[in-house]
């Protein structure tokens, strides 16, 4: 008797490997997966411009870096004495606009550089509806808790879902001619919007991806959508607020998107990182035993061929930590 839905999920080609360089950019599903691949030491820069939700929020800020844009004082807003980024995630707000700026511009800069030389960009797609400022109509990646009364919110079409996406992708391979560009669509509900209305949302999403997926061979999608709705599909794969997939749903994603985008050879130095940082963890009840020494012994070896095999890995914490049996 079977009690779940499986499919096959497609294996992409050509697959993700260390060595490369990673920009991930998305919602907060993105910020998820991105800082596991960070944890498991790939090259990877995560949302330059903080969590975002919308294709439009996402082309406009790939836009930005592409112009080569530096932010300045005209680019800022104040409210209740914080100063925010109509471009930007909260988590560049601040009471000072100098620091505001600071932050944004050094991100920026660090991605204006990347993107020139990534191999891949993933892209998580959360929402298909958009906020736009009444008094010019310019979209918001985020309303900074400003008055509703401020905004118009519509759902973008499909036609303008693909027009921007494809734009965007154009002006990026004409600057950048090896990048690979990986899709997925956020699992994440936003029932706020209404359970109807999220539903219509997610489909312009995926609907415009594979459109954009059948017409280019550099262009991939990943099914982290598909795994935890209509796999896992269960209110006991998501957080108390049924809107976001727990850390049972998220691990059984991550699994999955190992084994079909990364290479063989990077899921074997995954699994080995992640062993080492395992035993970083590990508690002994007696630090100052001889049992203890020998364990830390036996993994500062292992780390150390590991720094000698790959020379490119930051593994400096694990050689400190480990290295402490030396002493």
């Amino acid at each position: 008797m079977k009690f779940r839905l499986t499919f096959p999920v497609k294996s992409i080609e050509p697959k993700i490997s260390y060595g490369q360089k990673v920009m991930v950019m998305g919602s907060c599903f993105a910020e998820e997966m991105g800082n596991r691949m960070i944890q498991d030491k790939m090259d990877v820069l995560l949302n330059p411009h903080g969590i975002l939700y919308t294709p439009a929020a996402l082309v406009h800020a790939m836009n930005t870096y592409l112009e080569g844009k530096i932010y300045g004082s005209s680019n800022l807003v104040e409210r209740n004495g914080l100063w925010h980024s109509w471009d930007h995630h909260g988590r560049f707000s601040d009471v000072n606009p100098a620091t505001v700026l600071s932050r944004i511009n050094e991100h920026q800069n660090l991605a204006i550089n990347y993107i020139k030389e990534a191999d891949w960009l993933i892209l998580t797609l959360g929402s298909s509806f958009i906020y736009s400022l009444k008094e010019n109509y310019k979209p918001v990646a985020n309303c900074h808790k400003f008055p509703a009364a401020q905004f118009d919110k519509r759902l973008l079409t499909l036609e303008e879902v693909i027009t921007s996406l494809d734009n965007m992708m154009h002006r990026l391979f004409f600057q950048n001619a090896k990048v690979q560009i990986l899709f997925t669509v956020s699992p994440v509900r936003y029932v706020k919007d209404g359970v109807v209305e999220n539903n219509l949302s997610k489909a312009i999403l995926i609907q415009a991806v594979h459109h954009l997926v059948n017409k280019f061979n550099r262009l991939h999608y990943f099914p982290s959508y598909e795994l935890v709705i209509d796999d896992l599909r269960d209110y006991r794969f998501f957080k108390e607020d049924l809107v976001h997939p727990n850390d049972l749903a998220l691990q059984y994603v991550w699994e999955s998107f190992l084994e079909h985008t990364w290479d063989a050879s990077s899921r074997e130095l995954q699994q080995q990182l992640e062993a080492v940082r395992t035993a970083i963890q590990h508690k002994p009840l007696q630090p100052g035993s001889e049992d203890f020494k020998k364990f830390l012994s036996s993994y500062l070896s292992k780390v150390k061929a590991l720094k000698e095999k790959y020379p490119g890995l930051d593994l400096e914490r694990e050689l400190a930590y480990f290295g402490t049996a030396d002493k």
